[in-house]
């Protein structure tokens, strides 16, 4: 009996990669993306809810951060990279709106998997 076809997996990079530029990039897009969620749903309701207000010092304080460490990755692609102004100003625009950045990985993966080839010659995976 022969044995299944093997089967490619349908993300050859892990989400939290921090291996090439654009993986760094996708990767803090994804966890700042979090961070803003869990402070827009979930920090902000017990600040005004519950009364408990360090929530929101502490989960804005680590958003803040990594906002911070985006835009930086974002400059850094735009200038090392000749990233357009428009692909910069598309990933600032969507780290504003609630899960943004999300819709961003799609794009970031592909990216990564070009700049993968270019240094290697070959499609990872």
């Amino acid at each position: 009996m022969a044995a299944p076809p093997a089967t490619r997996s349908s993300s050859p990079v892990p989400l939290l990669s921090f291996d090439t530029p654009t993986a760094r990039l996708r990767a803090i897009a994804f966890i700042e993306g979090v961070s803003y969620v869990l402070l827009l749903f979930v920090a902000m309701p017990l600040k005004y809810f519950a009364d408990m207000p360090l929530a929101v010092r502490i989960v804005g304080s680590a958003h803040g951060f990594l906002f911070i460490w985006l835009a930086l990755l974002t400059l850094n692609g735009m200038r090392q990279r000749g990233r357009p102004f428009a692909w910069g100003f598309k990933i600032g625009v969507l780290s504003l709106v609630p899960f943004g950045t999300f819709f961003l990985d799609d794009q970031l993966k592909r990216e990564d998997l070009r700049f993968r080839e270019d240094i290697t010659g070959k499609v990872p995976g």
